[in-house]
């Protein structure tokens, strides 16, 4: 026998929404048995009590109720009331949670939406785990700063900043980019290269649209950056694993592997992950290559500000004479994630192209930012923030680095540049099982070899060390022990 649900029925009534009451009452009713809470055979209240409750007329309920029984959702007894019809489905299938496909409509997507679907991560934020990589710390001089900044912008706002800006980015931001990267990075660039971008990713991203087509072949540095792996991925890129050795990437295997590549992807000044740095004579090979190849060569130098050893090594940009490098930067690393500020700087027959691409996605940058950011660096206290980060991040750079020291099966030294280092694993330890040991005990080791291609993988962890604290990073080195002794998840695998 069905309860009777008729007085927990809630019907909510926008009376401003300038939608009739008689189809406000239709609607509630009818949403309400479509989704399984009023069940077949469920007495309805009686008009005139739900008229009542609703501060509606009678007659408006009544109205409601006869469209209803139309349509065969709800059936009239005499003597008895309304009730849902028995006719519908015993149990009506609930609708699929918001943003979750049902397994009908996800197994008839396209190839196209399989494939950025795939680019997600398996798990959710670990932002604030142990040994994260990416985070930056935010002292109270550069806080005090920024809200400086921001309130000045906020007090005068410009008609950019109101309304829709230029895409490219502003002038006074990429003249203060190109600036910037004249005197630290050696690059090569006037401001009319310049488009701003939300993050690095984006810059990847627009740059692929622009110059791959499905099949083309990219040469991808193995190990490589798993966002880009995924990004030339969902371009239908056909990736050229191209190793990595103490000199950066060896040229010479991707020219005889594919000579003819549309691009490739390089990290010169610090390898994701590995760190090494690209020699010169590889550099000028790479260089030599794409100018004869007629390739572009994408250099993301994503954490090169932050050296601890003399002064930062100058970008492959800055050495080409041919047009054929294309230069990523972006602020997440320096200022802070959250930020979503980015740049490249092309070659300027890219120009255009790429910021053709670019007003399809999302038009122009966010204006006040782009305000404060320039202002920031305009005003000196860019170049006063990197300074102190330099100082804390060699610090923590060496907490966590003697930290690490004696702990069995596990080998680890201080990097010259970046934000992270790689601790290697002896012989026998699956950096997998480590990393995901390590997870359940709130630290975030990165394994290396899911990273590489088709090199022999190295069995390692990438540890993030900027943006944590001491103690932070003392605990998790405890904790990755811990993962190591025999037992634990991370004990040495059994032969073969």
């Amino acid at each position: 026998m069905r309860p009777d649900l008729s007085e927990t029925l809630l019907i909510a009534l926008d009376r401003a929404s300038g939608v009739p009451a008689l189809r406000q009452v239709y609607l509630g009713i009818r949403q309400a048995v479509l989704e399984g809470r009023l069940p077949p055979g469920a007495r309805l209240p009686a008009s005139r009590a739900l008229a009542a409750r609703l501060g509606l007329a009678r007659n408006t309920v009544v109205a409601a109720y006869d469209q209803l029984l139309a349509e065969g959702i709800i059936e009239g007894r005499v003597g008895a009331g309304s009730f849902v019809s028995r006719d519908l489905p015993k149990e009506p299938e609930p609708p699929p949670a918001p943003g979750l496909a049902a397994p009908a409509a996800a197994a008839s997507l396209p190839p196209a939406a399989r494939r950025f679907a795939a680019a997600l991560p398996a798990t959710g934020s670990t932002a604030a785990a142990a040994c994260n990589t990416g985070r930056t710390s935010w002292d109270p001089r550069t806080a005090q700063l920024w809200r400086s900044l921001t309130l000045r912008h906020l007090q005068a706002p410009s008609l950019a900043m109101l309304g829709y800006a230029d895409p490219r980015g502003s002038a006074g931001l990429r003249e203060a980019i190109a600036a910037y990267l004249r005197a630290a990075r050696a690059v090569r660039c006037a401001p009319e290269q310049i488009v701003v971008t939300a993050g690095a990713q984006q810059a990847i991203d627009l740059v692929l649209k622009v110059l791959v087509e499905p099949g083309d072949q990219a040469w991808v540095e193995d190990p490589c950056y798993p966002a880009v792996r995924a990004a030339l991925g969902a371009a239908r890129a056909a990736l050229v694993p191209v190793p990595v050795d103490a000199q950066g990437l060896v040229v010479a295997e991707g020219v005889a592997a594919a000579p003819q590549a549309r691009l490739a992807y390089v990290t010169p000044s610090s390898q994701y992950p590995l760190g090494v740095v690209l020699s010169m004579a590889r550099r000028l090979e790479l260089l030599g290559w794409a100018r004869q190849a007629g390739a572009f060569v994408v250099e993301d130098d994503y954490d090169s500000e932050f050296r601890y050893a003399g002064r930062p090594l100058a970008a492959l940009q800055g050495i080409d004479d041919a047009g054929r490098v294309i230069y990523i930067g972006t602020f997440s690393k320096v200022l802070f994630p959250g930020l979503r500020l980015g740049y490249a700087v092309l070659p300027p027959a890219l120009v255009e192209p790429v910021l053709g691409a670019r007003l399809l996605s999302d038009w122009h940058p966010p204006a006040l930012v782009e305000g404060v950011v320039t202002d920031f660096i305009a005003e000196g206290h860019f170049a006063q923030h990197l300074r102190r980060m330099r100082q804390r991040y060699r610090a923590a750079r060496d907490v966590l680095v003697a930290a690490l020291q004696g702990i069995p099966g596990l080998a680890a030294e201080a990097p010259e540049q970046g934000m992270k280092l790689v601790a290697r694993l002896a012989p026998g330890f699956r950096d997998t099982e480590v990393a995901a040991a390590a997870a359940r005990r709130g630290v975030i080791a990165r394994a290396v070899s899911p990273m590489y291609l088709a090199a022999p993988p190295l069995q390692g962890l990438m540890l993030g060390f900027t943006g944590h604290e001491p103690a932070a990073l003392r605990r998790a080195a405890r904790e990755i022990a811990a993962c190591l002794v025999p037992g634990a998840a991370g004990r040495p695998a059994a032969a073969g």
